[in-house]
């Protein structure tokens, strides 16, 4: 059984409230399961092995640096890191969405 003394008080109340105090503890979580079904249709797409698994491919790391240096910027412009994770998340879902549909790139 884990020690939960070792928690704060106020970390308690992220995780178990899904409170956005500090880090956005059920957020991030969230973000982590829609990636993770993003990284599935991606996978699915790429074993094609076709010209739309390459601009899929090229698509891919165009976005994640264009997210990266995004989610850098709003950092030093003074964002929450609950919003840098809304917009990841913003970002996954429109990839969700695109990759579902079979659109191409």
């Amino acid at each position: 059984m884990p020690d939960h003394h070792s928690f704060s008080a106020l970390d308690r109340h992220a995780v178990l409230g899904g409170s956005d105090n500090g880090f956005p503890w059920y957020a991030g979580a969230m973000l982590a399961v829609e990636a993770g079904e993003v990284v599935r249709l991606r996978c699915e797409k790429l074993g094609h092995g076709d010209e739309a698994a390459g601009q899929e491919a090229v698509l891919m790391v165009s976005e994640k640096i264009a997210a990266a240096f995004e989610a850098a910027a709003s950092l030093l412009a003074g964002a929450t890191p609950a919003a840098v994770v809304q917009r990841y998340r913003e970002h996954v879902a429109a990839n969700a969405k695109r990759l579902s549909t079979n659109e191409a790139p």
